[in-house]
C-alpha cells in the first residue's frame, strides 16, 4: 500500500541561472540624483529666513524675488532632475 515516488532527483544545472544582485541604478543615475537633491536643498535654504526682529512690524522681505521665484524654481527643477535620474536608461539597461 505504500506508494513510493520513483522520480529521480538530478543535480543538473541546465536551465537554471543564478540571479544577479547589485545596485538598482548605475553610477551616472546616482550622480544625477545627488544633483537633484542638491538643487532641492539649495531651494529650501533660499526659502528660509525673512523673520522680523519686532513681531509688531511686518517685514516685506518675505515677498522678494529670492523667496517668491528663485527658490520654488530650484525646488521644482530638483524634482525634475530626480525624475530624470530615475527614468534614465543606462548603457547596461539598453541591451
Amino acid at each position: 500500500m505504500n506508494k513510493k515516488n520513483n522520480t529521480k532527483k538530478t543535480n543538473s544545472t541546465i536551465g537554471t541561472t543564478k540571479p544577479k544582485f547589485g545596485f538598482a541604478f548605475e553610477r551616472e543615475n546616482y550622480i544625477w540624483m545627488l544633483i537633484g537633491v542638491g538643487l532641492i536643498i539649495i531651494g529650501y535654504i533660499l526659502l528660509a529666513g525673512g523673520g522680523s526682529k519686532d513681531p509688531n512690524v511686518f517685514n516685506y522681505d518675505l515677498f522678494n524675488f529670492r523667496r517668491m521665484v528663485l527658490s520654488p524654481v530650484l525646488i521644482v527643477a530638483g524634482f525634475i532632475v530626480e525624475i530624470y535620474a530615475i527614468l534614465k536608461k543606462t548603457k547596461k539597461n539598453e541591451e
